[in-house]
């Protein structure tokens, strides 16, 4: 229940820090997504450091206006540092991680979130030696939904 209530709380952040778009005709009242049919294992982005297992949870909704991911990094795995155009939240739902956000680190545990501010130099790297679950949650910039909906079109 805890875990369910920090995701809606960072989902409604999120919602309130941006304009809501319409959504296009096709957009339904809502979508179901299991996270076995939206696994891919893959290099996590930024550097490519070590393996990773990514759920791709909002790629299945139409008309989506936020991203809200899954990413198990393996034991070693880091997403690289990367500049963030946009507001993140990392949620941390198993193993321990340490996140970086313009050179000033924190450890992060089970149940514990970091929110990253647009402008950010930030990545997040798997320490210990667990696997580390987190889930991110960001709205999509204006520019990447509009070519969403062309490709859709």
């Amino acid at each position: 229940m805890r875990v369910i209530t920090i995701i809606a709380v960072g989902l409604a952040i999120i919602g309130c820090a941006r304009e809501i778009a319409t959504a296009p005709s096709e957009a339904r009242a809502m979508v179901v997504v299991s996270e076995s049919d939206v696994t891919v294992e893959e290099a996590p982005p930024h550097g490519a450091i070590g393996m990773s297992t990514a759920f791709r949870i909002s790629d299945a909704a139409p008309g989506r206006i936020m991203e809200f991911r899954r990413r198990v990094l393996h034991v070693g795995a880091a997403v690289g540092s990367h500049v963030i155009s946009h507001d993140e939240v990392y949620y941390v739902t198993a193993g321990v991680g340490e996140v970086d956000s313009d050179g000033e680190t924190a450890q992060l545990s089970v149940g514990m979130a970091a929110y990253l501010y647009e402008g950010a130099n930030v990545g997040i790297r798997q320490i210990g030696n667990e696997p580390l679950s987190i889930i991110i949650a960001y709205p999509l910039s204006a520019r990447r939904e509009e070519k969403w909906r062309e490709e859709k079109l």
